[in-house]
């Protein structure tokens, strides 16, 4: 297993291929999405193998949705562990219509 400083993780919005990543030196983490005018479906979450367990993925799912409160975007978290993250993170729940809440 790869150890990762979660401190030093810059990720970063590939908006044209609609995810956000972050670059682990040999391998990239993912999260995927679909971007509409006032929401933000986050799809898929990725994390190489080799960097499982190091709290890489919570850290980018905090940063995503940090970034949607901060443009006034909703959220809709079909990833399950996304949903699972804000579940577990009540302090978003905001972002996210009731209708789709976990």
């Amino acid at each position: 297993m790869s150890k990762i400083d979660l401190n030093s993780l810059n990720i970063i919005n590939n908006e044209k291929a609609k995810q956000y990543e972050a670059d682990l030196g040999s391998a990239k983490a993912k999260i995927e999405y679909i971007p509409t005018k006032k929401m933000i479906v986050f799809t898929h979450t990725e994390v190489p193998r080799e960097y499982e367990g190091q709290g890489v993925a919570n850290k980018m799912i905090r940063h995503v949705l940090d970034e949607a409160r901060e443009n006034n975007m909703q959220v809709h978290p079909m990833c399950p562990f996304v949903k699972l993250f804000i579940r577990r993170h009540p302090e978003y729940l905001d972002i996210v219509p009731e209708r789709l809440r976990p």
